[in-house]
């Protein structure tokens, strides 16, 4: 995996690591009665422009062998897509941008309090704030942490 994950970093891998969801197993409204839906994703170099839907498919394949054969319909986004999508996915990166020691620094602005926006009752906490995206509810805490203290003087 870590050499996968590596490649991907330079060039689309040939044999990704995927990472796999099925939501309508736990939320029956997120495909049609009798069908489920499979969301799966893996990454590739910023700014990519690759299909990767049939490298995905032939590792789902070889860990499920007939997958290929129940898929009734495919959604592809490549990471150029998802950028042109939504512009804060920078170079179609889901957190919004690459998350290097520089990148998490930065997030969203360089600053000692980067939850502040310096008015008063503006703040941002979502993943774009430190600590960054997969730390779940962390911006948010100490976004409103902040909130506390300039706006009530609670610490």
């Amino acid at each position: 995996m870590l050499r996968t994950e590596r490649e991907s970093r330079r060039r689309p891998a040939d044999h990704p690591f995927v990472l796999v969801s099925q939501p309508s197993q736990f939320d029956p409204t997120r495909a049609p009665g009798g069908q489920q839906v499979l969301w799966a994703y893996c990454h590739v170099p910023l700014g990519s422009d690759a299909n990767m839907a049939p490298r995905i498919t032939a590792q789902l394949e070889a860990a499920a062998p007939g997958f290929r054969d129940v898929v009734l319909e495919q959604h592809v986004r490549t990471a150029r897509g998802l950028q042109r999508q939504n512009p804060a996915l920078v170079g179609g990166d889901l957190s919004g941008g690459t998350m290097d020691v520089l990148g998490s620094v930065r997030r969203p602005r360089g600053s000692t309090n980067p939850w502040w926006l310096q008015s008063k009752g503006l703040y941002l906490v979502s993943s774009a704030t430190p600590p960054g995206p997969s730390v779940h509810g962390m911006g948010g805490y100490l976004g409103a942490k902040t909130m506390l203290s300039h706006e009530f003087g609670i610490r």
